[in-house]
């Protein structure tokens, strides 16, 4: 998994995730994009999908529930790891999105150090090799709150 697309249209966020991520994760390719119109046909186009997809919740347009549920619909994505990285903690929220497929929810932590160990750890394990999320009913994918 050498390549990770963030959709995420906070440009701070954006900036953390590429200042954390290069200083845990230095050959890691990143990919931003802003908005997630027109993204899943283009990843199912693509001769190269990112191995992880982290994915903003709240944003303008397709949001990230539609885009999410968009991806897990597309059989030739279903390979892609997908980590929701979003503010909001309602357990409601965190439901519905590993209803809809994410293989991970993350709650985005306002300390820089926190947020990079955070992003290390679910990049870390979604990178070991062979693994595979959780068959459904065999229990939660992990979450880090």
């Amino acid at each position: 998994m050498g390549r990770l697309l963030v959709v995420e249209d906070s440009a701070e966020d954006a900036e953390a995730v590429q200042r954390a991520l290069s200083q845990t994760h230095p050959l890691l390719r990143l990919e931003f994009v802003t908005r997630g119109e027109g993204l899943v046909e283009r990843l199912a186009d693509a001769e190269e999908v990112p191995g992880i997809i982290l994915l903003d919740l709240n944003m303008p347009g397709i949001g990230g529930h539609a885009l999410l549920e968009t991806i897990r619909a597309r059989p030739e994505l279903a390979r892609v790891k997908v980590v929701v990285f979003t503010s909001s903690t309602a357990p409601a929220e965190v439901d519905a999105c590993y209803a809809a497929g994410a293989d991970t929810y993350i709650y985005k932590p306002l300390n820089f150090e926190l947020f990079r160990t955070v992003l290390k750890g679910a990049v870390d394990y979604w990178q070991q090799s062979g693994r595979q999320p959780p068959s459904p009913g065999s229990g939660p994918s992990p979450s880090v709150k």
